[in-house]
């Protein structure tokens, strides 16, 4: 089982931020928030993930292709240019695949684009800004335990976005946006199985939330895991002070490791 991390989208409401770095690569400490989202994962077992880039992919790539360089304290010696590092880390069993999906291409394509990185039935998906608390074994249990194609972890923001609308944990409606929220949204972190392939194009407009699974939630086929913990997305500035205020008081919820 893998983890796809969408982190190609332009970050517009992070304003300035995001003209020098894609959105996942925005720091929580000294750490992107696409790699706090990578240790929720890997805390669980998950350490296989495919990153679907965008907007300034090139970012994400050296981040990961200079991975030890970035993270370590390291004594490098000039005459047969051996590098030692010096600094422990647990991520030394991660795989990470890079994929370019395109710069304005749109989330269902995103993920059709990278089917042939997936070769298990069951695989795990989010978006690279939202960290929660949530159980991944849980959530993970609960997708098997209905057979639907679809899991969507729900989860009780602001009412700036989308809203899910569910009775017995089956998804009624799935409205992206609304005015007004009073319930669920779809918090990320989510599972699907391989039949959601069906359903995707790897035409540049091929969207996930608008279209797909408003499609495949009237059919019966996406649940919800009513996730009543903690949830936090790096949506503006605001978003950004505030993990960094709890990551600095000790506090950050997401971290489960």
């Amino acid at each position: 089982m893998k983890a796809v991390i969408f982190a190609g989208g332009l970050g517009t409401r992070l304003g300035n931020r995001t003209s020098l770095l894609p959105k996942p690569m925005i720091k929580i400490g000294e750490k992107p928030i696409l790699w706090h989202i990578m240790k929720i994962y890997s805390s669980y077992g998950i350490k296989q993930f495919i990153i679907c880039l965008g907007y300034q992919g090139d970012v994400i790539k050296d981040y990961f292709l200079n991975y030890d360089l970035i993270n370590n304290d390291f004594t490098v010696r000039l005459g047969d240019k051996k590098t030692i590092f010096h600094t422990d880390r647990t991520e030394t069993d991660w795989e990470v695949t890079l994929v370019d999906t395109g710069v304005r291409t749109l989330k269902g394509a995103r993920l059709k684009r990278v089917e042939n990185y997936l070769d298990d039935d069951c695989n795990l998906l989010t978006y690279g800004d939202g960290v929660a608390d949530l159980s991944i074994k849980e959530l993970i249990s609960f997708h098997r335990s209905h057979g639907k194609t679809v899991t969507i972890t729900g989860v009780y923001p602001p009412a700036r976005f989308g809203e899910l609308i569910a009775e017995n944990n089956l998804v009624k409606s799935f409205q992206e946006k609304p005015q007004t929220s009073q319930g669920l949204i779809n918090g990320g972190f989510m599972v699907f199985n391989q039949e959601l392939f069906q359903y995707l194009t790897i035409e540049q407009d091929c969207d996930l939330e608008v279209g797909v699974l408003e499609n495949l939630a009237k059919r019966g086929k996406v649940m919800v895991y009513q996730h009543a913990g903690n949830w936090e997305c790096m949506d503006n500035e605001r978003d950004v002070k505030h993990l960094n205020q709890l990551w600095r008081e000790d506090q950050a919820f997401w971290k489960v490791w």
